[in-house]
């Protein structure tokens, strides 16, 4: 099994279970591409490879945000508004008839209620909050429901990445805990197997790519 090999970063923040530098950005008045293009930050950035998924523990330099200053003139109302980086959901939905596509759908997430169809491939792709953790998520004529826990994707290089992966893409149905069971294994080889991989059970380099590739992230 391919490891991280843990935790990385140098910075003072710790990354907790469920963040993502998104999320991490919003809450210290940042956009994400500030922090992760950090000269601080570039070990993280170079051994995760995407700013959704950042393992817990790993350490993020953050610093103090800069004061900017504006002109205008005095007994008059100015409005400002503040720039930054959009976030999106992005999905594909897909069931044993292959993709869900152009279904009705409705999101719950941030204290909003977003509404929308799928396009021809079953994907979604809508803008949420920045700071959302917990999404509802209800498809279709028979309201399936989905709950998503955002940023708490594990990189794929770990046995709970790899678990959560084989999940979404239908191989796995046991706990994503991060114990290499036996059931994990098997579904590391019906993947490999299915996807035309040296088998093995384990989670190489060139299984671990397929997997993101397929997963798309």
């Amino acid at each position: 099994m391919a490891t991280t090999g843990g935790p990385v970063g140098r910075g003072d923040y710790v990354v907790q279970a469920g963040d993502c530098m998104e999320s991490i950005a919003a809450a210290h008045g940042h956009v994400w591409q500030t922090l992760w293009d950090l000269p601080e930050n570039a070990e993280l950035k170079q051994k995760r490879g995407d700013p959704n998924v950042l393992l817990a523990g790993d350490r993020v330099t953050i610093p103090p945000p800069r004061a900017k200053e504006h002109s205008g003139a005095t007994g008059q109302r100015h409005k400002f508004r503040r720039k930054g980086a959009k976030s999106r959901l992005q999905l594909k939905l897909a069931n044993a008839d292959g993709p869900r596509a152009n279904e009705s759908y409705t999101l719950e997430i941030g204290g909003r209620l977003l509404t929308g169809t799928t396009d021809g491939d079953g994907k979604i792709d809508i803008e949420i909050p920045p700071d959302a953790k917990v999404g509802h998520l209800t498809v279709g004529e028979k309201h399936d429901e989905y709950v998503l826990h955002l940023g708490h994707l594990d990189p794929v290089d770990t046995v709970g990445g790899a678990q959560g992966r084989l999940k979404s893409l239908g191989y796995y149905a046991g706990p994503v805990d991060g114990t290499l069971s036996a059931e994990t294994r098997a579904a590391i080889v019906a993947f490999q197997s299915r996807n035309d991989l040296t088998v093995t059970g384990e989670m190489d380099q060139a299984t671990c790519d397929k997997l993101k590739q397929l997963h798309g992230a």
